[in-house]
């Protein structure tokens, strides 16, 4: 079991934020988070990586029971994560190379002198997803797109059981959206890849390979399952409170407001 989350709610200055989550990933699944702005994805995602506690219910990531055994940087090392909180966090001096080596140790920054082994695994990442013919650029010079290929190989560094993925393509063009969406459908498609979560609020991000999504509205579970199933005509109109369309292209679903049927007089 990767994570399972029972009753679980979150209460932030007297605010609940998260009211009785139940959700179950297993080994091998890929999922996606879908909710607006404000649903609750970021406490989630803060909770599943344990810099916040559940105020009631149970957790348990990666076989760490909130309250039960010891978590924190034990726990964080089991997981991936590549979010624009992250990004912020780096030092942009640093180079692409220097930023995907400091992944094996899970430090921002690199502090300790990386093995052999180490630096040609970095080096195979960066190789891998086209970013090596900027290993050795200055992380603030490279492109927003560029930045998250490289966020994505740090990632992967210390082999994680668990890889999130905080709205990785939030403010590409369509071009190095198309680019890094490639790179993770490709990661997901790997023999023995973690299982993955893909967190967003754009419905077209949604690859086929995340086979299921957890619909998150103001904190609460709207619905989980399918990802046909979510990301329907039915399913979206409920959750939108608005009569909305899902078109599918290419197994990916792109949304529309569905226009009023003609009234004849």
């Amino acid at each position: 079991m990767v994570l399972q989350l029972e009753h679980a709610s979150l209460k932030r200055n007297g605010e609940w934020i998260l009211s009785d989550v139940d959700w179950t990933v297993k080994k091998g699944e890929h999922w996606a988070l879908y909710g607006l702005n404000g649903a609750g994805k970021t406490a989630l995602l803060n909770m599943l990586c344990a810099y916040y506690f559940p105020t009631s219910g149970r957790v348990n990531v990666l076989g760490h029971e909130f309250g039960k055994t010891e978590l924190g940087e034990k726990l964080r090392r089991k997981i991936g994560l590549v979010s624009a909180a992250l990004q912020h966090k780096l030092y942009p001096e640093d180079s692409a190379f220097e930023i995907v080596l400091s992944g094996a140790f899970a430090s921002i920054g690199l502090y300790e002198t990386p093995t052999q082994d180490i630096r040609e695994k970095a080096i195979s990442f960066l190789e891998e997803f086209g970013s090596l013919k900027y290993a050795d650029r200055r992380y603030e010079t490279l492109s927003q797109g560029e930045r998250q290929k490289v966020l994505i190989s740090r990632a992967l560094m210390a082999d994680p059981e668990l890889l999130i993925l905080d709205e990785p393509v939030t403010g590409l063009d369509f071009i190095a959206r198309e680019q890094v969406l490639e790179t993770i459908d490709r990661i997901a498609k790997k023999k023995n890849a973690p299982s993955m979560l893909y967190v967003t609020h754009h419905a077209e991000e949604i690859l086929p390979v995340f086979s299921k999504t957890l619909l998150l509205k103001k904190g609460e579970v709207f619905a989980q399952g399918k990802t046909r199933d979510m990301m329907s005509d039915d399913s979206l109109s409920a959750f939108f409170e608005m009569p909305v369309k899902a078109v599918w292209t290419d197994d990916r679903p792109y949304l529309s407001k569905k226009k009023p049927a003609n009234v004849s007089g």
